[in-house]
This record gives structure tokens, C-alpha cells and sequence, in this order.
């Protein structure tokens, strides 16, 4: 690949990402609008107050049949493939209102080999598996709306536990993963409301106690998580239990208000103004951007200072976006403590040394890294995953040499459990040879089985070669001939071999690459060939859904496809 081209798709791209950034120095992005997100808003303002909210409920409902494919589906987003849970629920929203297509529930009968309601309830229940963090929420709303007519098909939430200390949840085996206990309490509430019992009167003694707490979990803004398909779960089963005037629902409302578009949809979230800024940080020094103080400065003032009544997590960590729904995690504490680390040249400061000994704390007992929180083990979201363990070992190797005392002492340890817990990986199903390192939170919706591992094992092996730490050389080096063998004919990669070549994936496994200077170069040239077609062809920045796979969601963000190029090309040098 001639530096030329090398530089002419650096150029543009520059130009495109500086072009994106806020008047606040952060870069915000764009997520995709979703369709879940926007079923379960309009479905859950009709809850609360059908009238008050009618011009968004309607404003919703045409976005929703605009983007229905012709035999009656939806996709996540409007770039992705139809599938069972976004078709569901947008029926079922437009049912609420006497507007489900025909088409829909057709194709719905198909995915659940028939029309009663024991096949719609057991092949959601079969889709998402023993976690419970989906599946029963959607089976609420078919509920709410009386497409499901029989309540007690749904699995019980136990509201109760909730009112429990936080530190002792991860011991209670508790049917949600982490960031799901909004929606435990909420649930749990309706369906007592609901389906009664004999022991409603005792339980009944609980629900003050659990509302206390899911206030208080509550952010400023009205939206768990900044995101409406949570929120919306949250008050639509509120308005039903009898809350519909409560403070938490009301804010739940005004939250999806403030959040809806212009063309009366919903994304999936605010937005990723937190991860996107410390992505375009790790690149903008290396491309002559001069403000290095200011943006340092931007990157410290995002992380928490407070303990987070979501999570209870301590002062210390950053979550995905500025925005007060926002949530401290261990892949969003890295990446901040990365950028910092090229930012400051290496000049520590309190927020670096309050990031560090954060991450310590969330750590995993087997050494591993999760994402929100330490040993919530039980359900796949809340494992050690590779990419996030991968990036502490980044962000803790870059530091340790700059650190002293007890807190280096305290980093290299913990640095030394990471690194045998990434060498466990390998010689189980998460890392072996075949299969490479599996990502938790990006996948490829083109793969059979959703998985990218090509994203997981590139972005690992970037990782670990980046910290310059003998034994995270050694691993990343026994994982490089994945990224060779899952090349595509076309020079690009996708998720995994022979599925669709992506900018995404490419980018990742070309950064990846970048770090074996004097090795795969018939690789390299091809990956950059296929880049640059896409240059040439203006694809370059076409939207790629790659997020969420862990629970069968999709989204895509504007600017991921740049800011994976630039970290690429940041590899090559140019």
C-alpha cells in the first residue's frame, strides 16, 4: 500500500472526525434510532398518559411502519436484519394502538412455530436463555398490552431482594444481570400487582422500601442508563402497578421527551460521548493536534467523584458518556486512563491514580475484568471477558512506571492476575486457537452466531502489545495467527471467517497487525487495499451495527468507523 493513499485516507478522515466534534471539546456522536427503543418509548408514554403524549406516540408509530421490512419485521437498526425481538415488541406496540400489521405477526408465528401464546412465551424465554434480563421484560410488555393474557407464564422477579444491601446482590443469584435492578424492582412491583398470591400482604410491606431504592437509583435526568428501552420497562410497569403518578415515572416520561428525535424515533442510548472521546484522544496527538492540555483536562473532568447510587461503585472510574444516566465501567476506566496516558505524556495525576485503584476494586476474584460489577459471575453479561481485561492490562501497564510506593506495588499484582487469567483464556473455549478471544459487548450480526472474535482477539492483541509488558507480548503473539487465518478473500475481515468484510473489524485486525512491523505484509496490504477501495468508493464511513450482541441487540455510531481507522493507521506510522 503506497503512503500516499495511506495519507489521503487520513486526511479525509481527520477532516471528517474534527468536523464531528462538540463546542465542548467532547465528540457525541450519532447512535442509530432502534427500533426497540422506539416501540418500547411509544408503548410505555401510552401507559402513562395517552393523552398528554399523543404527538409523540404518533410521531413513533409512523417511524415504526416507515421501518418495517416488506414481510412485516424489524430490525435493531434500520442497517440490521430482522429478527424476533424487535419485531415483537413494535407489534406489540403498534397493537396497543389497533395498529399491528398483519404481515407481523405472521412472520412472529413463524419464528415460534404458532400463533398461541405457550409458543410466543416459550420461544422468548428459549431465545435469551437462563438470563432473565430480556426476556421477562418483553413478556411484560406482550402482557401490558394483552398479547400475552396469562401472567403467570412469566417468570417472578423478586422485588424484595432488592431492598437488600448492594454488596451482598452478587451473592443472591439474582435472575438480572447488573444493570438490570431498575427493572427488578419495577417488574417484580406490576407483577405482584398483578397476579396476587397469598403472600402479596407481606410482600406488599416491601414495595415503599424498594420505590426508596429505585429512586435513588434514579439520575437526574429521569433515564436509567440514559436508556429509553430500560426506562421504558421501568415506567410502563410503574403506570401499571399503580405508580403512574409517582416522581420515578414522571421522570421516566420526561426522560423519553427530552430524548425523543425529530423524526420520532429513539436510539438506544444518549449517546458514547465518554468512550468516543478517550478513542479520539489515543489518535488526535499522534495528528498534530495541539490542544493536548485542554482535551487532558476534559477526559478528567468525566470521571466520578461521587459513589454511584446505581452501582455503589466508588469515586474513581468513567462511564460510557458525560450525561448523569451514565454508569462508571471497567472498559470505559481504561480507556480514559489510555487517553490520559498519551495525553499527559505520562504525568500522573489524582484522577489517574483514583482510576487505577478503581479498576483494582472491580477486578474479579479470578482475576479477570468485568464491566460493571466485581463478581456477578452467574450470568453470561457479568463474566471476566477478554477485550475488557485486555484493555486494564493497557491501562495499568502504560502507568506502571510512572507510580510509586504502595500503589505501584498494588498495580503489578494486580497487572500479574490479569495477565494469568488472559493465559487461562487460551486454553478454554473463550481463547483458543480455533475460535480466538470472544468480545462481551461488540459482535457481527452477519455471523451465524453473532460472535466477532476477530473484533475480540484483534482488539486484545492491540491491547496487550500496547503496554509493553513481556508476558502480554507473549500472548498477544500466540493469538496473531487467528487474525491471519480469518482474513477475507476481499482483503477485509468480518466478525470471523467468510462473513462479511467490514470497516470496522478490518480497521481492528489491521491495528492489530501494525504491531508485527516486519511480518504479514501480503496481510496488511490487502486489509488496506480493501480500505481504500472503500475510500474510493464513498462506503468508507457507511454505518456498521456492531454493539450489543450479548443480549440480541444492534446498534451502530457514526463514528466508529473512523476512529477504529485512525487507531489503525496510528499503528502504520503514516
Amino acid at each position: 500500500m503506497k503512503t500516499e493513499q495511506l495519507k489521503e485516507i487520513q486526511t479525509d478522515a481527520m477532516e471528517y472526525l474534527m468536523k464531528r466534534r462538540s463546542e465542548d471539546g467532547l465528540w457525541r456522536g450519532s447512535l442509530s434510532s432502534s427500533a426497540i427503543s422506539t416501540a418500547v418509548s411509544v408503548f410505555a408514554l401510552q401507559r402513562i398518559d395517552a393523552d398528554k403524549y399523543a404527538t409523540h406516540i404518533q410521531a413513533g408509530v409512523r417511524w415504526l411502519q416507515g421501518a418495517m421490512k416488506p414481510d412485516g419485521s424489524w430490525g435493531d437498526s434500520v442497517e440490521s436484519p430482522s429478527n424476533m425481538t424487535a419485531t415483537l415488541l413494535t407489534y406489540v406496540s403498534l397493537y396497543a394502538v389497533g395498529q399491528a400489521p398483519q404481515e407481523s405477526r405472521q412472520y412472529l408465528n413463524r419464528q415460534f412455530g404458532g400463533d398461541s401464546e405457550e409458543a410466543l412465551t416459550k420461544g422468548v424465554l428459549r431465545y435469551y436463555g437462563r438470563d432473565l434480563t430480556f426476556s421477562v421484560p418483553i413478556l411484560m410488555m406482550c402482557a401490558l398490552a394483552g398479547v400475552v393474557k396469562d401472567w403467570k407464564k412469566i417468570p417472578p422477579f423478586p422485588f424484595e431482594l432488592a431492598t437488600l444491601p448492594q454488596r451482598l446482590f452478587r451473592y443472591l443469584n439474582l435472575p438480572v444481570v447488573s444493570y438490570a435492578i431498575p427493572a427488578l424492582i419495577a417488574i417484580g412491583i406490576c407483577q405482584m400487582h398483578k397476579k396476587g398470591g397469598l403472600l402479596t400482604p407481606i410482600r406488599k410491606l416491601f414495595v415503599p422500601k424498594a420505590m426508596r431504592v429505585l429512586r435513588r437509583m434514579q439520575p437526574v435526568d429521569g433515564g436509567f442508563l440514559e436508556a429509553a428501552p430500560l426506562t421504558a420497562f421501568v415506567s410502563m410497569c410503574l403506570a401499571e402497578g399503580s405508580f403512574r403518578e409517582h416522581e420515578v415515572t414522571q421522570r421516566c416520561a420526561q426522560f423519553l421527551v427530552d430524548t425523543v428525535r425529530e423524526d420520532g424515533s429513539w436510539p438506544i442510548d444518549t449517546n458514547l460521548s465518554g468512550w468516543l472521546t478517550s478513542l479520539a484522544s489515543k489518535v488526535l496527538p499522534h495528528n498534530g493536534i495541539v490542544d493536548v492540555e485542554g482535551l487532558a483536562n476534559i477526559v478528567k473532568g468525566n470521571a466520578t467523584t461521587f459513589v454511584h447510587p446505581f452501582t455503589s461503585a466508588v469515586p474513581g472510574g468513567w462511564g460510557w458518556s458525560d450525561l448523569s444516566g451514565s454508569v462508571p465501567d471497567g472498559d470505559d476506566t481504561s480507556g480514559a486512563l489510555v487517553a490520559l496516558y498519551h495525553l499527559t505524556q505520562g504525568k500522573s495525576s489524582h484522577e489517574v491514580e483514583n482510576g487505577l485503584k478503581w479498576l483494582m476494586q472491580l477486578q474479579n476474584n479470578d482475576g479477570g475484568m468485568p464491566t460493571f460489577c466485581k463478581g456477578w459471575g452467574k450470568l453470561p453479561f457479568d463474566r471476566s471477558t477478554p477485550d475488557i481485561t485486555a484493555h486494564a492490562i493497557l491501562a495499568m501497564g502504560l502507568w506502571l512506571p510512572c507510580l510509586e510506593g504502595k500503589l505501584k506495588t498494588d498495580v503489578q499484582k494486580n497487572l500479574d492476575r490479569m495477565l494469568a487469567w488472559m493465559e487461562d483464556t487460551i486454553e478454554n473455549d473463550n481463547g483458543n486457537e480455533a475460535s480466538g478471544w470472544v468480545p462481551l459487548w461488540f459482535g457481527d450480526q452477519d455471523a451465524t452466531d453473532e460472535k466477532a472474535p476477530v473484533y475480540g482477539t484483534a482488539t486484545a492483541i492491540d491491547y496487550l502489545m500496547s503496554a509493553h509488558h513481556p508476558a502480554a507480548t507473549k500472548l498477544a503473539q500466540s493469538q496473531i495467527d487467528f487474525i491471519i487465518r480469518t482474513q477475507n478473500d476481499d482483503g477485509g475481515w468480518g466478525g470471523n471467517k467468510d462473513v462479511k468484510s467490514k470497516v470496522t473489524f478490518t480497521s481492528r485486525a489491521l491495528a492489530a497487525l501494525a504491531h508485527f512491523p516486519d511480518k504479514y505484509e501480503d496481510a496488511k496490504n490487502r486489509g488496506w487495499e480493501y480500505l481504500y477501495r472503500r475510500h474510493k468508493e464513498g462506503t468508507l464511513y457507511e454505518r456498521e451495527p456492531i454493539g450489543l450482541y450479548f443480549s440480541r441487540l444492534w446498534y451502530s455510531e457514526e463514528l466508529y468507523n473512523v476512529l477504529f481507522l485512525l487507531n489503525a493507521l496510528k499503528g502504520m506510522n503514516v
